[in-house]
C-alpha cells in the first residue's frame, strides 16, 4: 500500500465557523455533526476541491467533465481499488483521511437490481456525484481537536506525491487563514408557495393501496412518501438556508455538498453503514412522534411512541432485513443487534433506533457492503426488491438525493454513511424534499398522512425562519391548500 498521508494538527475551531470560506471552493462537503452527542455528534469533515469528480446519470458518466462508458458501480470498484492508502498510525485522528466521498442517490439502486421505471423525473439528480478527495479537515469534538490531512494523490498517477501533499496542506491552511474574516450569510426570503401532486386524499389512497399489497402477501412493510417543491426567489443563497436549517433542526448526521449545479442540504438524524476496522454498523429509524414544548405534553409523547406496538413491529422487522443484508459480507454468526427500539429525541420529533453490527469477511470491502445493502432498509421496506417496485409505481416522482446516503469511503476502507432524510435538493432555482413512513398491515391512511406533516415541520419552519411569514402548501392537482405542519 502507498504512504500514509501527511498531516497537521491546527488549533480546534467549531467547523460551522470554518465551512463558510470553504464553501466557495470546488465541491466542497461538509459532513456535520450539527447536534452535540458524545458518541453519534462526535465528528465532522470538511473536504474541498477534488482531485478527480464522478457522475452518473441515466447511463451516462462524467469525469471531470468528459463523458466515459463505464458501469458506476465498476468505476467506483476500480477507483478504490487503485488508491488505496494506509490510515494514519495516529488513533485520534477520525476516520475519513481523503477518499471517495458525497451523493449516492436513492436511484443508484436501478444500477444494482432490475426495477420498474419511475413515473416523472424533473429535477435531474444525478445517481451518484462523487468527488475523490486529497484534501480533508476532521474535526474531534468531544477532545477539541482539529486536523488537516493531504494526501497528494492526484489523477496524474495512482502513486501519491509528496511534494503534492505538502503544497496542498500549505494551500489549506492559506484558506484557513481567511475564515476569521468571513462569517455565514445571512438572507430573508419571502414566503415560499410549495406544491405537491398529491392531494391529502390520494396521498391516503395510495397508503391503502400499499396496506392491500401487504394483505395480499407481497410485502411486509414499504416506506411510502410524498414530494414538496417550491420555487426559490432569484438570488437564493443556499448556504444561508443551511445555517438555518442546523440551527433550526440540528441532527447528528447533517450534511451539505454542493457540486456545479446542485446543493444538498441534510439535516438527518440516521446513519445508514459505518465501517471501522472491518467492524460494521447501521442504525435504521422506525418509529416517530412529534416533540413539544411543554415538558409534560414532551415526555408524555415519548412514553406514547416507546409503549406503540405498530411502530415497535416495524422497527423489528427492518432490524431483521439489516440483520439479512450485513450477513451477505459479514462473516458467520458475527451479527448482532446490540440496541432495539431505543428512544432517540431530536428538534421536531423523537425516533425508535436500533443498532445492527457485524465484522466484514475478510475478501469484502466496505463499497461490497454498501452496495448489497443499498439503499437502506428503513426507507424501502420488506421485503426490499418488491417494496421498491411498489415505491416506483406509487410515487410520481424519482426520489433522487431522498433516501440515498450523504458520506464517504476512505482511501483505507472505512466508511460513514447517513440515510437522506429531513433533506433539501436545490437544483434549478428549484428546492425538493420528500417526507414520508413505513406502511404495515395496521397503518391507517389519515394518520400515515399526519406523520408526513411531522417529518416536514423542521423544513418548513426553517424556510418560515428566513421569511417574514408563513409558507403556503399547494396540495393535490386543484391546489387544495392544507394546514401547514402538524401541530
Amino acid at each position: 500500500m502507498a504512504f500514509p498521508a501527511l498531516y497537521k494538527e491546527i488549533p480546534y475551531q467549531d467547523p460551522a465557523l470554518i465551512f463558510p470560506v470553504l464553501e466557495q471552493e470546488k465541491h466542497p462537503l461538509f459532513l456535520d455533526s450539527a447536534m452535540a452527542d458524545p458518541r453519534l455528534g462526535a465528528v465532522s469533515y470538511i473536504a474541498i476541491d477534488p482531485f478527480i469528480v464522478f457522475e452518473a446519470k441515466e447511463g451516462k458518466c462524467q469525469q471531470n467533465g468528459d463523458t466515459i462508458s463505464i458501469d458506476p458501480i465498476t468505476y467506483l470498484t476500480d477507483l478504490l481499488d487503485a488508491y488505496k492508502l494506509e490510515r494514519l498510525e495516529d488513533e485520534d485522528v477520525p476516520l475519513f483521511q481523503g477518499g471517495a466521498a458525497g451523493l449516492f442517490s436513492y436511484d443508484l439502486g436501478w444500477y444494482l437490481e432490475k426495477l420498474p421505471t419511475h413515473q416523472g423525473d424533473d429535477a435531474k439528480i444525478p445517481e451518484l456525484a462523487i468527488g475523490l478527495y486529497d484534501l480533508v479537515i476532521a474535526f474531534d469534538h468531544n477532545q477539541q481537536r482539529s486536523w488537516i490531512i493531504s494526501t497528494g494523490q492526484n489523477s496524474d498517477s495512482v502513486e501519491p506525491d509528496v511534494n503534492l501533499a505538502e503544497k496542498r496542506l500549505s494551500y489549506i491552511q492559506g484558506l484557513l487563514s481567511q475564515a476569521t474574516d468571513y462569517s455565514w450569510p445571512d438572507q430573508i426570503i419571502p414566503p415560499l408557495t410549495w406544491r405537491t401532486d398529491l392531494s391529502r386524499q390520494d396521498y391516503e389512497d395510495q397508503v391503502q393501496k400499499v396496506v392491500d399489497y401487504i394483505y395480499a402477501g407481497d410485502i411486509f412493510q414499504a416506506n411510502l412518501s410524498q414530494q414538496f417543491r417550491a420555487h426559490l426567489p432569484e438570488g437564493f443563497n443556499p448556504l444561508a438556508f443551511y445555517k438555518t436549517l442546523r440551527k433550526v433542526n440540528a441532527a447528528t448526521f447533517a450534511g451539505y455538498f454542493k457540486t456545479d449545479d446542485m446543493v444538498i442540504a441534510s439535516s438527518s438524524p440516521e446513519r445508514f453503514i459505518k465501517v471501522q476496522d472491518g467492524q460494521a454498523e447501521t442504525r435504521p429509524i422506525k418509529g416517530t412522534r412529534p416533540r413539544f414544548d411543554d415538558p409534560e405534553q414532551d415526555r408524555a409523547s415519548a412514553a406514547d411512541l416507546l409503549a406503540a406496538e405498530k411502530d415497535r413491529s416495524e422497527n423489528v422487522m427492518i432490524v431483521d432485513l439489516l440483520r439479512n443484508d450485513l450477513s451477505k459480507n459479514c462473516a458467520p454468526h458475527t451479527v448482532t443487534v446490540p440496541e432495539l427500539c431505543a428512544l432517540e429525541s431530536y428538534a421536531s420529533v423523537h425516533h425508535l433506533v436500533s443498532s445492527v453490527t457485524g465484522r466484514l469477511k475478510s475478501n469484502r470491502s466496505s463499497f461490497d457492503l454498501l452496495s448489497e445493502a443499498f439503499p437502506g432498509g428503513s426507507i424501502t421496506g420488506a421485503p426490499k426488491l418488491r417494496s421498491m417496485e411498489i415505491i416506483a409505481e406509487l410515487e410520481p416522482w424519482r426520489r433522487g438525493a431522498y433516501c440515498g446516503s450523504l458520506g464517504f469511503i476512505s482511501f483505507a476502507g472505512d466508511m460513514d454513511t447517513s440515510i437522506l432524510i429531513r433533506t433539501v435538493t436545490i437544483k434549478d432555482g428549484t428546492a425538493r424534499f420528500n417526507v414520508g413512513g413505513g406502511i404495515v398491515a395496521d397503518s391507517t391512511p389519515a394518520s400515515e398522512y399526519e406523520e408526513t406533516l411531522v417529518k416536514a415541520r423542521g423544513i418548513f419552519d426553517t424556510f418560515d425562519a428566513m421569511s417574514s411569514g408563513q409558507s403556503v402548501i399547494l396540495s393535490g392537482r386543484n391546489e387544495e391548500k392544507t394546514s401547514k405542519v402538524a401541530s
